[in-house]
């Protein structure tokens, strides 16, 4: 059966992710992305993201493929979001790099999706700062796919993010040890302007722009598990 999982790593030497700089037409056009991404990999539950592990989720990082990935010191990056739950439903979009290595988020002319989720208040925390090394600072598992795929599984209970990446159609548990997620202030300071944190954003403190209402909407199908 062929396993198509990405592998993404990050060279031990690795620097910090290459600059970001996002203006509002590319915020809108990454909600856009992250949108449709969700719909269609929700649209066929056989093959999507187990409803209980959406409903346990924290937070939710989706990064859309892009037709041109970015090169940079012998490695790539994808941009794209994350929101978490607050008391008042999911937050307005927080921007964000994840950075790989050799293999990244584009293998030949394959786009790669990638999606994270985020399972405890430590994994939240994580988001929550500038930067972090997914398996370093926060331990990742590949997440299970389908109706009744986490039933048969207690991954749920010893990763602190759960991850998967969909390429050629084909959607499944990813291995993503070793990447790094930066926040993207520009991208942030676009949407929102200057003067708003992303711990203001992930908080619920941040007014939903409307862009992002179809995305949270769609979220909002998985309510918090009680």
């Amino acid at each position: 059966m062929h396993n198509n999982v990405l592998i993404v790593s990050v060279a031990s030497l690795a620097l910090a992710l290459p600059a970001l700089a996002s203006d509002r037409d590319d915020d809108i056009g990454r909600v856009q992305k992250a949108t449709q991404v969700f719909q269609e990999i929700m649209r066929t539950p056989d093959k999507g993201i187990p409803q209980d592990l959406l409903e346990n989720a924290k937070c939710v990082a989706i990064i859309p493929g892009e037709e041109k990935a970015a090169f940079i010191f012998g490695g790539n990056y994808g941009k794209g979001l994350a929101t978490c739950r607050t008391e008042n439903g999911w937050s307005a979009p927080m921007f964000v790099a994840v950075g790989g290595g050799s293999v990244g988020f584009q293998i030949g002319a394959s786009f790669t999706d990638v999606v994270l989720l985020f399972m405890n208040d430590h994994a939240l925390q994580s988001l929550l700062s500038d930067k972090f090394k997914i398996g370093a600072d926060v331990t990742v598992a590949a997440g299970p796919v389908g109706r009744q795929a986490s039933a048969n599984t207690d991954v749920k209970l010893n990763a602190e993010i759960l991850s998967y990446s969909r390429s050629k159609g084909v959607f499944a548990g990813a291995s993503v040890d070793g990447a790094v997620v930066q926040a993207d202030h520009s991208g942030d300071k676009a949407m929102y302007g200057s003067d708003v944190t992303h711990q203001e954003i992930l908080h619920g403190k941040v007014a939903l722009p409307e862009s992002a209402r179809r995305l949270l909407a769609d979220l909002a199908k998985y309510p918090a598990h009680r």
